[in-house]
C-alpha cells in the first residue's frame, strides 16, 4: 500500500508540476489520496477557479433556473436575459414530466425576454412587465418564475419589483430570483438561491386533507432521463406516498403543501440540503440522505426509509419489493459485470453522482480511480461534521441566508427527540457522511478538476470509461477513452433504482467495449518515445 501511495503521489506531481508555484499550491489543497489510516482528510472546495485554467464549471444561473427550478412542469420560466442563457437551461437536461388531467406542462417551452442591446442601455424592466403579460393571455398559468442572467444584474433591473406588481395584477404567485451568473464561484449558489426562494414565497401557501400513511417529499430528484418515474413507480409498490418532488416531475402546486410530508427524502445533497434543513427548523420534518442509484444502495436506502417508519407492515413489504425487483434484474447485471470486471473510470460530475455512481460501477466491474465535484463543498467530499469548520468568503456573503422560525400551527415532531437519536446511530439522518469515507485506498479526490489535469491523469492512468458532463466529453474521445455523460444522460435512462442500473450497464458495456476506440490516437502517441543528444563533435 505504501508503494502504491507515493507511485500515485509521484503522478500527481507529475500531473501539477507545468503550474506556477502559487497555483501548485493552491491545486494540491483541492487532490487528496484516500487513505482509510487517517482520521479526517481536509480537501479544498467552494473557491474561485484560478484565472486562466479551463474549469467545466457553470454559473449561478445555471444552478438556480438550469438545475433546481427548470423540471418545474406546470410553471411558466421566464429568463430575463440574452436568449443564450435562456437556451442553455431549456432541454438540455431533458428534464421530463407527465401530468395528469386539467394539470398544465410548459416544459416543452422556452420563456425569454430576449435582451438586446438597447435594452441593456436603456433597462429591460418594461420589456420583462410585457413578457408576462404576453405569457398570461397566452398560457394563463397559475405560477410564473423570473430568473436573472448576469445583464440584469449589472444594470440593476429590480424584478422583484416587476414580480410584486405582476402578482397583483394577476392574482398568481409570481416569483424572482436575483440568481445572476456571477454570484458565487459555480452554480452552488444558485442552488442555494432557488432553495431560499422556494421556502419563502412557495411551501406553505395551500393546505391538503391528507389521507397517507407513509407521506414523503423527494428532493433532489431532477428526472433526468426518466428517472424519478421509475423511482415513483418501486416507492408506490411499497406503498408511500410522494407529496411533492423538488424538482423532477415537480410542480409549484404540490411544493406548496409539501410541508405535510413526514419525512424528505434528499437524493442530490449539495443542490437540495438547505431547504431539507430548513423544513426541519420550521415545520419539523426530517430528512434522509439516501440513493436510488445502483441496486446496492437503492436496497440500503429502501430499508433505511423502512426502519424510520417503523411499521412491520411497510418493513416486510419493502423486503418483498426488493426481492421482486432484484430478481429481475440480478443475471443481467451478473452478464455485464463479466464483460467489464477490471475496467477503470474517472467519475467527475455534479450533485452527488460522482460518489453515488462509484456503487453502480463497482456492481458491474469497474474500479473508480478519480473522483470529483464541479462545484461541491467541503461538507460533500468530508460530510457534515465539517460545516461549523468551513470559513465563510466574500463569495458566500454574496448570497443572503434565510432565517426560518418554528411554524407554531403546523410544527409537529414526527418522531421522538429520543427516537430521533437512536435511529441517527442507524440510518443517515439529518445527515451526510460525503464521498470520500467510501472512497478505496490510494484513489483520488479531486475537486474542480480541469482540462489540463483531465489530459495529464488520462494519459497516466488510462482509464476505460470518463463521466462527466458535455463540457468535456469529447476532450476525452479525442484521447480514445468512451466518455459517458451523467448530467444529462446522453438521450438515454433512466438509470435510478433496479432497472435503471442494467440501462446504465447496457450503455456503458455498449461504449468501452466498442472497437471505435482503436481507431483513435492521442496526442500522446504522436510524441517522440526518446529524447537525446549526440555526443562527441557532432
Amino acid at each position: 500500500m505504501v508503494n502504491e501511495v507515493k507511485k500515485i503521489e509521484e503522478t500527481l506531481e507529475e500531473v501539477i508540476d507545468s503550474y506556477p508555484a502559487k497555483s501548485m499550491k493552491n491545486r494540491k489543497e483541492h487532490i487528496v489520496i484516500r487513505d482509510t489510516s487517517q482520521d479526517k482528510q481536509k480537501i479544498m472546495a467552494n473557491t474561485r477557479t484560478i484565472p486562466g485554467i479551463i474549469s467545466n464549471r457553470g454559473c449561478c444561473f445555471a444552478g438556480c433556473q438550469g438545475v433546481v427550478l427548470g423540471p418545474l412542469k406546470d410553471v411558466v420560466h421566464i429568463v430575463h436575459g440574452p436568449i443564450g442563457c435562456c437556451y442553455y437551461t431549456w432541454g438540455m437536461r431533458r428534464n421530463q414530466a407527465v401530468v395528469g388531467e386539467n394539470e398544465k406542462n410548459f416544459l416543452n417551452f422556452s420563456f425569454s425576454t430576449d435582451m438586446q442591446d438597447s435594452d441593456i442601455v436603456f433597462g429591460g424592466e418594461k420589456k420583462l412587465e410585457q413578457a408576462i403579460d404576453e405569457a398570461m393571455e397566452i398560457f394563463n398559468p397559475g405560477t410564473i418564475m423570473i430568473t436573472a442572467t448576469c445583464p440584469v444584474g449589472l444594470i440593476g433591473d429590480d424584478i422583484h419589483a416587476v414580480a410584486r406588481r405582476a402578482q397583483e395584477k394577476y392574482g398568481i404567485s409570481v416569483m424572482a430570483f436575483s440568481c445572476e451568473g456571477y454570484k458565487g464561484v459555480s452554480q452552488s449558489a444558485g442552488h442555494h438561491i432557488a432553495n431560499n426562494e422556494l421556502m419563502e414565497h412557495l411551501v406553505g401557501k395551500k393546505e391538503i386533507e391528507l389521507e397517507a400513511e407513509y407521506p414523503i417529499n423527494l428532493m433532489g430528484e431532477y428526472n433526468i432521463g426518466g428517472d424519478a418515474f421509475e423511482i415513483e413507480r418501486v416507492l408506490g409498490k411499497i406503498g408511500y406516498k410522494i407529496i411533492a418532488t423538488f424538482s423532477g416531475n415537480g410542480s409549484a402546486e404540490a411544493i406548496m403543501s409539501a410541508y405535510e410530508a413526514d419525512l424528505n427524502l434528499v437524493q442530490c445533497h449539495r443542490s437540495i440540503n438547505y431547504i431539507a434543513e430548513m423544513f426541519r427548523e420550521k415545520y419539523g420534518v426530517p430528512w434522509l440522505k439516501v440513493n436510488f442509484l445502483g441496486v446496492d444502495q437503492t436496497i440500503k436506502s429502501l430499508r433505511d426509509m423502512a426502519k424510520y417508519f417503523g411499521d412491520e407492515k411497510l418493513i416486510q413489504r419493502t423486503e418483498a419489493v426488493i426481492a421482486e425487483e432484484l430478481a429481475a434484474v440480478e443475471q443481467s447485471l451478473a452478464m455485464y459485470q463479466d464483460l467489464l470486471e477490471g475496467k477503470t473510470a474517472f467519475l467527475f460530475v455534479g450533485g452527488s453522482r460522482a460518489h453515488h455512481y462509484q456503487n453502480v460501477f463497482k456492481r458491474i466491474g469497474i474500479d473508480t480511480v478519480v473522483a470529483g465535484y464541479e462545484f461541491g463543498h467541503r461538507d460533500d467530499y468530508e460530510g457534515r461534521e465539517v460545516i461549523p469548520d468551513i470559513k465563510m468568503t466574500a463569495d458566500d456573503r454574496n448570497i443572503p441566508e434565510l432565517e426560518v422560525e418554528k411554524d407554531e400551527q403546523r410544527y409537529h415532531l414526527r418522531l421522538s427527540k429520543e427516537k430521533m437519536e437512536e435511529l441517527a446511530k442507524e440510518i443517515p439522518l439529518n445527515n451526510y457522511e460525503g464521498m470520500i469515507k467510501e472512497m478505496e485506498d490510494g484513489t483520488i479526490a479531486i475537486d474542480d478538476l480541469n482540462h489540463h489535469e483531465q489530459v495529464k491523469l488520462t494519459k497516466i492512468l488510462k482509464p476505460d470509461i470518463y463521466c462527466s458532463g458535455i463540457k468535456d466529453k469529447y476532450t476525452s474521445h479525442k484521447m480514445g477513452v468512451f466518455s459517458k455523460q451523467l448530467h444529462s444522460y446522453d438521450y438515454s435512462g433512466p438509470y435510478a433504482m433496479f432497472k435503471g442500473h442494467v440501462n446504465f450497464a447496457r450503455d456503458v458495456a455498449n461504449g468501452i467495449l466498442s472497437p471505435t476506440w482503436g481507431y483513435i490516437n492521442p496526442p500522446w502517441k504522436k510524441e517522440a518515445g526518446l529524447e537525446g543528444n549526440y555526443g562527441g563533435d557532432y
